[in-house]
């Protein structure tokens, strides 16, 4: 089918041409018939397959010429160097050369700009790594001070400096993991994954944190095995349950996160709800709370939402093969729903 395309594409491009040659044929027919009425029927089959020779030889050599444009073009557009325009230079018609040329310095000029974007950037994201790097030093300094000098502070200073470490320690990490969704390798390592157990160690690690906002953690439902990588969605997990901290309602007095397991008879898939009790979402914010710097109404509760940590969720999730689906009202909480995927071992 390719060759038909190929021929096709041969007979539109030069149709002027040909529509020529059969008028002229035709003609030549009608003068024939004029001239020689009784050898008028031999004079048309040897004019008809001489006309089919003189199309068909002109049109391989066309097709043959044709691939060899295109080999020189696809070598050009995969490195516009002079050596290359050259080349495609001289396969094409030479009505075409100056076009080429214009196009080519065009393309360098891209080239060199993309290029040196591409150092700025690679030189950045090194920049920012070796300083999330430099702070986990002065972190893990903090984080021995406030082990070995228990006795020396009291236990709401303690408990509040814990809390601030906590939230330094999450700023590096979302830095650290943005950094690392757009590296070209990821290390994923994909393993059986006890849902329930597995939120309830992420809580225990973030017990400061939701103990300075006075949450109450409820775990609900069967406990359910899935197929994940722990980093990374301990990662979605832990800005789950940031967000929620952000975001607790002014004047409430009791602020509740729940983890929730379901599992679809249907779909045979497992579901994660994770849900508050917190100042919800309108219904105009929520399709963008997964965008990019979006804080919405609920970012007028806090200054401290950036947008960042649901964005990153998303991405995360997207490397996971997780579903993300979120429904709130205004004054009903969020609900955020992790769909985990049915894989067969």
């Amino acid at each position: 089918m390719k060759w038909i395309k190929q021929i096709y594409d041969c007979f539109h491009a030069y149709k002027l041409w040909f529509l020529i040659l059969i008028v002229t044929n035709l003609l030549f027919i009608f003068f024939a018939w004029l001239a020689y009425p009784e050898t008028f029927e031999v004079l048309v089959g040897l004019m008809i397959v001489f006309t089919l020779a003189m199309i068909s030889l002109p049109v391989f050599m066309i097709m043959r010429k044709q691939k060899i444009i295109e080999a020189a073009y696809e070598d050009f557009l995969l490195e516009p160097n002079e050596t290359n325009e050259e080349i495609l230079c001289r396969v094409s018609p030479k009505i075409h050369r100056s076009f080429i040329h214009g196009m080519g310095n065009v393309l360098r000029s891209y080239q060199s700009k993309l290029n040196e974007q591409a150092m700025e950037l690679a030189d950045y994201e090194s920049y920012i790594e070796g300083w999330v790097h430099e702070m986990k030093k002065p972190l893990s300094l903090m984080t021995l001070l406030l082990d070995n000098r228990r006795d020396e502070m009291s236990p709401l200073v303690r408990r509040r400096m814990i809390h601030v470490r906590d939230q330094m320690l999450g700023d590096v990490e979302r830095i650290l993991y943005f950094a690392r969704l757009r590296a070209a390798h990821k290390d994923y390592m994909f393993e059986p994954i006890h849902l329930l157990a597995f939120c309830k160690q992420i809580t225990e690690n973030h017990q400061t944190l939701l103990d300075e906002s006075g949450f109450q953690i409820e775990f609900i439902g069967e406990e359910m095995e899935i197929i994940s990588d722990r980093k990374g969605l301990a990662f979605i997990l832990e800005q789950i349950i940031a967000n929620s901290t952000k975001h607790v309602a002014r004047n409430q007095s009791s602020p509740i996160l729940k983890f929730e397991t379901v599992f679809d008879q249907v779909s045979d898939q497992t579901t994660l709800n994770i849900s508050d009790n917190g100042p919800g979402v309108s219904e105009e914010d929520l399709p963008f709370i997964f965008d990019k710097g979006f804080t919405g109404r609920r970012g007028t509760y806090t200054r401290q939402a950036t947008g960042m940590g649901l964005f990153l969720v998303s991405k995360m999730a997207y490397d996971l093969a997780i579903q993300l689906d979120a429904k709130s009202e205004i004054g009903s909480g969020l609900v955020i729903s992790l769909i985990f995927p049915n894989v067969k071992q």
